[in-house]
């Protein structure tokens, strides 16, 4: 048996629950994007009455389902990743550019997906602004923005904290 790494990944707990709450979500927001441009064809081009609320709720799930899934995409690397500067660097050189692109990620979510997202939620709200079709208020809508922004921050944190531990583990 080889040694084990340290096991104080006080953050791994709460992100892998988050991970996998926010998988269900997303899974559950893709079935009903599907039914809804279902219904919109079969509204528009079989019964020859399109449905006056599924082409803004796809538009919604859309935005929804594109900023979650970049929180997600983020936390299981399915984004993309040029490895060549990692290679070169060398251990300690990788370790630092992952903590400085760690910083910088945390530092774009907090300014303008948490920052300026909960200004526009909060602006929306205040001015009243109300879906065309379906009658929610924008400030539902824009609430994906600054909720990605903050589990961006969460595994961006988690992955800090994994690259020390794993650099102290060593």
């Amino acid at each position: 048996m080889g040694a084990e790494k340290p096991s104080s990944r006080s953050l791994e707990p709460l992100t892998g629950l988050v991970l996998k709450g926010l998988s269900i979500l997303l899974i559950v927001l893709m079935t009903v994007m599907v039914l809804d441009v279902t219904w919109q064809v079969i509204s528009r081009f079989i019964m020859n009455r399109p449905s006056s609320f599924t082409e803004e709720l796809a538009g919604f799930l859309l935005i929804w389902i594109g900023l979650l899934g970049a929180a997600y995409a983020f936390e299981t690397r399915a984004h993309l990743g040029i490895d060549l500067l990692r290679e070169k660097l060398g251990a300690a050189g990788s370790l630092r550019l992952d903590l400085a692109v760690n910083l910088i990620v945390i530092l774009f979510a907090l300014a303008v997906m948490v920052g300026g997202g909960l200004n526009l939620v909060v602006l929306a709200f205040q001015l009243h602004q109300i879906s065309a079709a379906m009658g929610i208020g924008m400030g539902f809508v824009y609430l994906a923005l600054p909720l990605s922004g903050l589990l961006i921050m969460l595994f961006a944190a988690r992955a800090i904290t994994d690259s020390l531990t794993d650099r102290a583990g060593e």
